[in-house]
């Protein structure tokens, strides 16, 4: 047997580095040199457009700034107490809150369920078109097809209600609704996302081998046996990276909400606030109030509240997402 290496025997990057040329690390440097400048027009644009605004955002929310005045004045915390005192801004978070509770269990469920029934449509004829079928209310426009569902939930001559006079069970109000504004935006959201978390959890299944599953069905596991203890874990990582993936875009929603109850004209929000998100409450309290410094606070708060639902996540996906 050789004698085991000691430290030091291995030259670092560095070191090797040091050893080359000078004219080939000239080269090297070059190289590097080359590389950001082809980015760099990119990183201009990130840096001008994200976290410009996102830095500007954290600056107005400590001032009392307004987009007419040469000048700012420093309020601290003003605007966050202020908001305290705001029983709009609680009811933002509560509707939130009811919002993501629902859409996300909801829509991680539904896509999981059409990744296994398309899993097994692959196998006979016209699987590609099931896939395109489903993919596709995700890459319709928001906006266009909000306004489509707004004619699908008229109390009087829509489908919906339509519908259920056709099974004899009691009509709703829908849209118009304090009760049901809030569930019909979210049967909106789960039938125009869930393609495109349906198409991750088939990425995941693609991934798993079929070995494995056919050991399971030599062995007599029943189907309910190998989901449990088969698919479910080997999937839990994509099913991981989807529930933190719509539980952000769940609490950012913001355009089928504005579109769906009204938009600028019919009181975007209504009725009674029922529909009033914090996304919304932002885009309101800044551009309808004009108060941006209040909904720069707002905008933090949504900040903070995503960054500690993802944290919760990741602390839970520790103890239960299995990696190979």
């Amino acid at each position: 047997m050789g004698e085991p290496l000691r430290s030091g025997m291995v030259d670092s990057p560095r070191s090797l580095t040091e050893k080359l040329p000078s004219w080939a690390r000239w080269s090297r440097w070059r190289e590097v040199l080359v590389g950001y400048g082809l980015i760099l027009p990119s990183l201009w644009v990130f840096l001008v457009f994200y976290y410009g605004p996102a830095l500007f955002l954290l600056y107005i929310a400590f001032f009392h700034w307004n987009i007419f005045a040469s000048q700012s004045t420093f309020v601290g915390f003003h605007n966050f107490v202020e908001l305290v005192h705001q029983p709009v801004f609680w009811q933002s978070l509560l509707n939130t809150a009811y919002y993501v509770v629902l859409v996300v269990p909801v829509t991680t469920l539904l896509a999981l369920a059409l990744a296994l029934l398309l899993r097994e449509a692959t196998r006979i004829r016209g699987g590609g078109i099931s896939r395109a079928l489903v993919f596709l209310p995700h890459v319709t426009p928001v906006v266009a097809t909000s306004i489509i569902w707004v004619w699908i939930f008229d109390p009087n001559f829509g489908l919906a209600n339509t519908v259920l006079r056709f099974l004899h069970l009691p009509q709703l109000q829908w849209l118009a609704s304090v009760h049901w504004a809030l569930p019909s935006v979210m049967i909106y959201t789960v039938w125009h996302s869930a393609g495109l978390y349906t198409i991750l959890f088939l990425a995941g299944l693609a991934t798993i081998p079929r070995q494995v599953l056919e050991a399971a069905q030599v062995d007599g596991a029943r189907s309910w046996f190998t989901f449990r203890r088969i698919l479910w874990p080997l999937i839990s990582p994509i099913t991981f990276f989807v529930i933190v993936l719509v539980s952000i875009n769940t609490m950012q929603t913001f355009s089928q909400i504005y579109t769906l109850t009204g938009g600028p004209h019919g009181g975007a929000g209504g009725p009674a606030f029922s529909t009033t998100t914090d996304s919304l409450l932002i885009y309101q309290t800044a551009f309808l109030y004009e108060h941006f410094s209040l909904a720069s606070a707002m905008s933090l708060v949504l900040f903070v509240l995503i960054l500690v639902l993802t944290l919760g996540q990741k602390f839970l996906a520790d103890r239960f997402v299995f990696y190979r």
